[in-house]
């Protein structure tokens, strides 16, 4: 007898089949009546988002920011799913063809994953971007959230899922899993009969907990230990604006910066510049015995854990190093491989630190904080992936699809 979970997995498949042969036009249609939707659903949306809410006052600040669904979020969301239908459709997209040595006409053609798995914690605008991103790309999904967003999440989707029966699409394209106990998502991590992939967006420990009892093909996501380095050769103006905001101006996600590594040469004359920027955001500065000679009283000793740490929060270690080398070497060691900056008008220096920073995201004299899906045109994402499979960075349609052969003969046979 098959499980709850068997069942889902069954029923995706079935979707699968379906969404695989819907029309780039009918895929947009639908994603624009799902933007219009949550719109006209925003208070039953926001109705549920205060009872998660309410559940979740003790959390910390950084949490309830993830976890918040307002009327302006909304129209984010909305924004982003037309966003995702304008977006070209790379399903049919002919990567290569050629003719082989036979006479076999040989198309390499990009094709859906199939069902996608999505583990996800507190962020619910996670449900609407996931479930817009796989079915553009031709997917099914079947999203599993976080207890502390769960009212929210199932509005969302339910509204996602009304749309689709509404249209004549099956409503299991999406689907999601109402209950959150850690021995229904072990089984979730398994069910490799029927997911073609399975992606995690969260924490360090979520991430890696998927990775180590999955037995369907994980995407890693997320962990962003991310750096910016300041060259001694540096805009001093420049470098304060793009620190603050890297560190400030959305702290609690994963393209936020936690580390900033200065040049000796320049760090006595900027860092208490840099210092005096971050105090009106109250953020609570470590640093290392050459920092802390520099600002005194402003910082508190750093340890060996802060340089491996992501804080999400308003909290910034701050390490002095001697060149260019030294802070790639640095940044290497310690890195999530999620995205780092350098701020420099050494157009050398700013080469050296894109070609050896082993990371998904490189910046030269801008802020982290463009890692994104959004930022980089592609309409919502899907997670930060930090590994070096077909997908890197920001997954957008593409990074959701997959390639396949179709070979047209005329009687060949192998000798």
């Amino acid at each position: 007898m098959k499980t709850d979970l068997e069942l889902m997995g069954q029923k995706s498949q079935v979707a699968a089949q379906e969404i695989a042969q819907l029309s780039t036009d009918q895929k947009n249609k639908i994603l624009n009546l799902m933007a219009q939707k949550l719109i006209e659903e925003s208070h039953r949306i926001v109705a549920a988002n205060q009872i998660d809410l309410a559940q979740a006052q003790d959390m910390p600040a950084k949490f309830i920011d993830r976890l918040l669904i307002d009327e302006s979020r909304i129209l984010g969301m909305a924004h982003g799913l037309q966003q995702v239908a304008q977006l070209a459709d790379p399903i049919g997209d002919v990567e290569r063809a050629w003719v082989n040595h036979v006479g076999l006409k040989i198309t390499q053609q990009r094709v859906p994953l199939g069902v996608i798995g999505l583990i996800y914690e507190a962020r619910p605008n996670v449900t609407v971007d996931a479930s817009a991103l796989c079915f553009k790309a031709g997917n099914t999904v079947i999203l599993r959230g976080g207890k502390e967003a769960l009212q929210t999440n199932l509005v969302l989707a339910e509204v996602l899922r009304n749309v689709l029966k509404e249209s004549g699409i099956n409503p299991d394209a999406i689907q999601i899993i109402s209950e959150t106990s850690h021995e229904l998502a072990n089984e979730f991590m398994r069910l490799s009969d029927y997911l073609s992939v399975l992606i995690p967006r969260g924490s360090k420990k979520l991430i890696q907990a998927v990775v180590k009892n999955a037995t369907v093909p994980v995407i890693e996501t997320g962990a962003g230990n991310c750096h910016v380095y300041i060259d001694e050769s540096a805009d001093e103006k420049m470098a304060v604006k793009i620190v603050e905001n890297a560190k400030c101006q959305r702290p609690s996600v994963c393209n936020s910066a936690e580390k900033l590594i200065i040049n000796e040469k320049i760090a006595t004359q900027l860092l208490p510049k840099i210092a005096e920027e971050l105090a009106s955001s109250h953020v609570l500065l470590r640093g290392d015995q050459k920092v802390q000679a520099i600002l005194g009283g402003k910082v508190q000793p750093a340890t060996a854990e802060d340089w491996e740490t992501e804080y999400n929060d308003y909290i910034l270690a701050i390490k002095v190093v001697s060149d260019i080398d030294e802070a790639i070497q640095h940044i290497n060691r310690y890195s999530t491989h999620h995205s780092e900056a350098i701020i420099t008008n050494d157009y050398q220096n700013s080469q050296k630190f894109l070609n050896q920073i082993d990371s998904a995201c490189v910046y030269v004299n801008a802020s982290t904080r463009f890692t994104d899906g959004f930022e980089f045109g592609f309409g919502a994402e899907i997670g930060i992936s930090t590994q070096k499979m077909h997908a890197r960075g920001p997954m957008g349609l593409r990074e959701l699809t997959t390639t396949k052969y179709l070979i047209q003969g005329s009687g060949q046979i192998r000798e």
